[in-house]
C-alpha cells in the first residue's frame, strides 16, 4: 500500500525519488516524505497531501548521491505531518521509511518509554526506529547488524529502508510480507515497492525474499537473512517498458486500461490455445495433471475485483469441468478455519501478486496440504513465489486504483483453466470445446470493434445519473458477479452507493428499494436466463424505476421496457462477462468524472493492500 523509493549513487537522488513517489502515486496514499544526507546530518521534508505538495517545498539546489522517499498510506494514526514518513530515532541519527503493520509495536513501544525514549508521533514505524537506535547504542553494532537484530524481535509485515547519519554511503533494507525490489544499475541501485519508480534507469531487478536484509553500498550489495546467513543476489532482466506506466494520449490511466483490454486478453491468449482449437497449454496445469484429474474440489480465494472473478472462475469450471468450487474472500478464509485438504486445489487470484490477505490465505492452504494455484499480473510478485504453480497474466501493468483489464484477463485466464481441467476429465466435448475456444480468441476483437460506440453511450448516460444516490445492478447466473463488478466500480470511483444482486433475489427485498430515482443497470445477454431476465426488467418498470439494460446486438426486446439500451457484441454465455463488463467499467468512469473525481487514485483506496 505504502510506496517506498530509495537511491544510492552516482547521481542525484532527491529528484530520483520525487520523480519515484510520482510513479508510485497510483498505490495509493495520503502523505509523502523524503530523507537525504547532507555533509553532516540526515534533513528530511514531509508532507500531509499529495507529492505535489512536497514537491513545492524541496529547493531544486538540493543535492545528494543517498536519499529515501515514501508515501504512507494511514494504519497507526491520523495522516498528518507528524505521522508521515520518513520517521527518525530520538538522537536524529538514524531515519527509516516502512511499509506494513508491526504487531507487536505497543509492548516495545513502552519498554522504550520506561527507558526514557519519546515519541512525536502515533505510528508503529517510529517505535522500530527507535528500537533499531536503542539495539545500536546497547549492543555497540552496525547499522545492518542494529536492524538484523531488531528485526528479530518483531512481529508482523515490514518493507523498510534505513539511513544512518553515521554511515554516509550506506543503505540498509529489509522486508517481511511487504514488497521490496532492488534495481541494480551502473554501480548505483535503486530500492522500492514496485518496478514502476527505477524501470527508466534500469531492467535488472533482485527481489528480496521474506526474512533478507540487504546492506547497500555505493560498489556492494551483501543480502543476509535475519540469522545471518548469506544468500547470492539472483538478478532477473524485467520484461516492461516505460511507456507501459505512462499514459500516452489517453487523459487517465484507468480510460488507457479499460481501452488496452483487448490486447490484454490477447497476451493472457497468446501461446495458450494450438493452432486447431483442441488443445489448451497451460503448463501449470499440464505439468501437474494428476492434482486435476484427481482433485474433489477446488477452493478460489481472492478479494475486491479479483474475487468477483474468481466467482465468474465458479460458473466456468464447473459449467465446463464439473468440478465443484467454492469461493472465498481471502480475508475471511484464515478466520473461519476452512476444510481444506490434500485433495484440493486452491486458486489465489491477485492483480498485483502482493495482497496480504490472499498470501496469508495461501501459507494456510499449503499448512492443510493442499496444491496452491496462482493466478497474478506481475512477475516475480510474492504470491508468484509463494505459490506451488500458476499462471502469468500478461495484461501490462495496471496503474489505476480501480480494476479494470486485470478483471478481464483474469477471466480469460479461468476460461484457459475451465477448458484444460474439462479436457482433462472429459467433461467436455471436442465440438464445444472447439467452439468455446474460437470465440474466446475472436473476443479481443468483438471488444476492440466496440468500445468507442460504448464510450460514447455511456458518456451520455453518465450526463443523466451523475446525481444519482444509489445504484442497483442486477444479473442471473455468470452475470451476476459481473453485476457485483459493476457495482464496486461505481463505488470505488464516483462515491455513489451501488449494490449488486442476482436478479432473481430482487423481489426477495431489493425490489423495496425501486422508485424513480432509484437507476437499475441490469445484464440481458444470457441465452438460458433471458426471460427470466426480462421478466425482472418489467417489475422493476412496474415500479416506475429508471432501467439501464445491457443486451446483445441486434437484441429489440427489451426496448419497450428499458430507459436506454446498450447494446454489446453477441458471444457464448461463458464468455460474456469479458463483454459485459466494459460498458459497466465506462459508465463508472464518466459518472466519476462528471463529478470530478480523481478516477486512478480514488480517496481512502490502494491498488495493492498489503497489510491485512
Amino acid at each position: 500500500m505504502c510506496g517506498i523509493v530509495a537511491y544510492n549513487g552516482k547521481q542525484n537522488a532527491i529528484p530520483l525519488i520525487i520523480s519515484g513517489l510520482e510513479r508510485l502515486e497510483y498505490r495509493g496514499y495520503d502523505s509523502a516524505g523524503i530523507a537525504w544526507h547532507n555533509t553532516k546530518n540526515l534533513e528530511f521534508i514531509k508532507k500531509s497531501g499529495k507529492v505535489k505538495v512536497l514537491k513545492s517545498h524541496i529547493s531544486t539546489d538540493l543535492n545528494a548521491q543517498l536519499a529515501i522517499g515514501h508515501t504512507r498510506w494511514a494504519t497507526h494514526g491520523k495522516p498528518s505531518d507528524e505521522n508521515a514518513h520518513p520517521h527518525f530515532s530520538i538522537d536524529n541519527n538514524l531515519a527509516i521509511i516502512h511499509n506494513g503493520i508491526i504487531e507487536n509495536y505497543a509492548a516495545i513501544k513502552e519498554g522504550l518509554q520506561n527507558r526514557g525514549y519519546k515519541f512525536k508521533s502515533q505510528t508503529d514505524t517510529e517505535v522500530l526506529i527507535n528500537l533499531i537506535q536503542d539495539v545500536k547504542k546497547n549492543e555497540k553494532t552496525n547499522l545492518f547488524q542494529s536492524v538484523q537484530l531488531a528485526l528479530s524481535q518483531i512481529i508482523g509485515a515490514y518493507a523498510i529502508a534505513v539511513i544512518d547519519t553515521n554511515s554516509p554511503n550506506s543503505l540498509v533494507v529489509a522486508k517481511k510480507g511487504s514488497p521490496l525490489l532492488i534495481g541494480v544499475g551502473d554501480e548505483e541501485y535503486f530500492v522500492a515497492s514496485d518496478a514502476a519508480p527505477f524501470i527508466q534507469h534500469t531492467k535488472n531487478v533482485i527481489y528480496l525474499n521474506d526474512g533478507e536484509i540487504a546492506e547497500i553500498g555505493l560498489k556492494h550489495l551483501e543480502i543476509r537473512t535475519i540469522s545471518n546467513e548469506l544468500k547470492t543476489p539472483y538478478i532477473q532482466k524485467l520484461n516492461i517498458e516505460l511507456d507501459q506506466i505512462e499514459k500516452g494520449d489517453y487523459e487517465t490511466f484507468m480510460l488507457k486500461e479499460i481501452y488496452e483490454q483487448p490486447n490484454a486478453i490477447l497476451e493472457t491468449l497468446r501461446g495458450r490455445i494450438s493452432p486447431d482449437f483442441n488443445f489448451v497449454k497451460l503448463r501449470g496445469v499440464n505439468e501437474n495433471i494428476e492434482f486435476f484429474q484427481n482433485t474433489n474440489k477446488i477452493t478460489i480465494v481472492a478479494c475486491g475485483t479479483s474475487w468477483h472473478a474468481g466467482l465468474v472462475g465458479e460458473y466456468l469450471i464447473e459449467g465446463i469441468a464439473k468440478v465443484p468450487v467454492e469461493v472465498e474472500y481471502a480475508s475471511e478464509f484464515l478466520y473461519r478455519n476452512p476444510l481444506v485438504s490434500k485433495n484440493d486445489i486452491v486458486i489465489a487470484i491477485s492483480q498485483s501478486g502482493e495482497t496480504a490477505d490472499t498470501l496469508s490465505a495461501i501459507s494456510l492452504a499449503k499448512k492443510r496440504g493442499a496444491f496452491v494455484y496462482g493466478i497474478c499480473n506481475v512477475v516475480g510478485s510474492s504470491i508468484a513465489r509463494a505459490t506451488t504453480v500458476g499462471t502469468y497474466m500478461h495484461a501490462g501493468p495496471e496503474i489505476g486504483v480501480a480494476s479494470t483489464k486485470s478483471f478481464t484477463s483474469q477471466v480469460t485466464t479461468l476460461v484457459l483453466m475451465a477448458l484444460s481441467i474439462g479436457k482433462l476429465k472429459k467433461s467436455i466435448s471436442d465440438d464445444e470445446f472447439q467452439i468455446i475456444s474460437k470465440e474466446l480468441f475472436s473476443i479481443s476483437k468483438k471488444i476492440q470493434s466496440s468500445l468507442d460506440s460504448i464510450n460514447k453511450q455511456t458518456q451520455k448516460l453518465a450526463k443523466l445519473y451523475k446525481n444519482a444516490k444509489n445504484f442497483l445492478y442486477l444479473g442471473r447466473g455468470i452475470s451476476f458477479p459481473v453485476a457485483l463488478e459493476g457495482a464496486l466500480k461505481l463505488k470505488e470511483i464516483s462515491y455513489i452507493h451501488a449494490e449488486g444482486y442476482p436478479a432473481a433475489e430482487m423481489k426477495h427485498g431489493p425490489i423495496a428499494l425501486i422508485d424513480k430515482n432509484m437507476p437499475t443497470v441490469i445484464i440481458a445477454t444470457n441465452k438460458p436466463n433471458y426471460e427470466k431476465v426480462v421478466a425482472n426488467a418489467e417489475e422493476i418498470k412496474a415500479r416506475s424505476g429508471k432501467l439501464i439494460a445491457i443486451v446483445s446486438q441486434d437484441d429489440n426486446n427489451m426496448n419497450n421496457i428499458a430507459d436506454h439500451i446498450i447494446q454489446v457484441p453477441e458471444t457464448h454465455d461463458f464468455l460474456t462477462p469479458l463483454i459485459t463488463a466494459i460498458p459497466l467499467q465506462l459508465l463508472s468512469y464518466h459518472i466519476a468524472k462528471i463529478r470530478g473525481c480523481d478516477v486512478d487514485q480514488p480517496r481512502n483506496l490502494a491498488k495493492s493492500v498489503t497489510v491485512e
